[in-house]
């Protein structure tokens, strides 16, 4: 049943058009992002260091898509002579499905080979001519063969955002003479919805040596929070597990921040208000599309100590959870801020319908001019 579910929920990109359109869309969505980033650490939801962290990862999420669009760049003009076709999640998604980031980290592993064995792209466009000239015909396979080319250029690049994204830990400080704090952060491509998801743990540690440089717990912590990026999991779970496996590191905050879903008429199933929101919007092509962004947000309330062995103690965190929304246990969260993104024509019509269930999710209105106004 589920795989049937699955099929059901995935699409191919198989008209050329629309795969163009789909990948100028997420252009402009990736591009809104950092600026909308930057109103929040105007707002002080995010450190200098996170917002640093956070822009880092919106980057590499366009430089992925940058990627797939060269290499789907001949989608449905090659006639099935093997230009491919991506595949999407069309249900509370809208962003390509896993399978096609496992497939772009297998091809850039393979890139150097790929090009050393492919013609320039000097020699390339060189044939595209003669061929144009010459033959008076449209030189379709040399086009293809232009954009994998490109396309394997995009990834020995780098920077992008892969499935997984290993975590890295940044020194904020020493607290005193026994203790440091790092900002941890990490990313995945969760296979449960098909979205980028990014984390972000700030923790104290109070080893002998510095995490990154400890040789013996750092590859056991990344190793241990990549097996637990995981949307099913709640904050609390991941953050407590971590807190008993690693007795000498304490973490003090874990944010979750999910990008998207991304909804849009011409390529998602929407469900809900959002979908006569869109409906009634009648944007034009490049602005009918609203974008979901979740926070969750765990902190430490307090540090017990806890019994380890016969002459020693460890410090236990005891985490924060929401006391008002009644769903603090449920969540797993001290708290959970939704928002979402969309343009001008789209926000218009939200705000006149007044939807039930938008009142607590910020708004952020982006233009094309580069302009974001929040509205909470």
């Amino acid at each position: 049943m589920t795989e049937v579910n699955l099929t059901r929920d995935h699409s191919d990109l198989s008209d050329g058009r629309l795969a163009r359109r789909y990948f100028a869309k997420f252009q402009r969505i990736t591009r809104h992002l950092t600026r909308v980033a930057a109103v929040m650490q105007q707002e002080r939801d995010y450190s200098k260091a996170e917002m640093a962290v956070l822009t880092r990862y919106l980057s590499g999420l366009s430089y992925t898509f940058q990627a797939l669009a060269t290499k789907y760049l001949m989608t449905g003009r090659m006639q099935g002579m093997g230009a491919g076709e991506m595949t999407i999640d069309r249900n509370e998604s809208g962003f390509p499905v896993l399978a096609e980031l496992l497939r772009m980290a297998n091809d850039a592993s393979q890139a150097e080979n790929h090009l050393r064995n492919m013609p320039t792209t000097e020699a390339l466009k060189d044939d595209m001519v003669r061929q144009i000239v010459g033959d008076l015909s449209i030189p379709t396979k040399l086009q293809f063969a232009l954009s994998q080319r490109l396309y394997y250029e995009e990834l020995l690049k780098g920077e992008l955002f892969w499935a997984s994204n290993d975590p890295e830990a940044l020194w904020q400080g020493n607290i005193g003479e026994d203790r440091r704090e790092f900002l941890v952060h990490w990313a995945t491509w969760d296979n449960q919805v098909n979205l980028p998801v990014i984390y972000l743990m700030t923790l104290e540690d109070s080893g002998r040596t510095a995490l990154p440089k400890d040789s013996r717990r750092w590859p056991g912590v990344q190793h241990h929070l990549m097996a637990q990026a995981l949307n099913g999991l709640k904050l609390v779970t991941i953050a407590k597990g971590f807190d008993e496996d690693f007795d000498d590191l304490h973490p003090k905050r874990l944010r979750r921040i999910h990008i998207g879903p991304m909804y849009s008429s011409a390529f998602t199933r929407q469900r809900g208000p959002i979908r006569e929101v869109l409906e009634k919007a009648r944007a034009s092509v490049g602005d009918d599309w609203a974008l979901a962004w979740t926070v969750e947000d765990l902190e430490s309330e307090k540090v017990l100590q806890e019994k380890s062995g016969w002459f020693s103690t460890v410090d236990r965190e005891v985490f924060k959870l929401d006391p008002f929304s009644g769903k603090g246990v449920d969540t797993g969260a001290t708290r959970t801020k939704r928002a979402i993104i969309m343009p001008e024509r789209p926000f218009q019509v939200l705000d006149d319908m007044r939807p039930a269930g938008f009142a607590n999710v910020e708004k952020f209105v982006v233009s094309g001019k580069g302009r974001v106004l929040r509205y909470r």
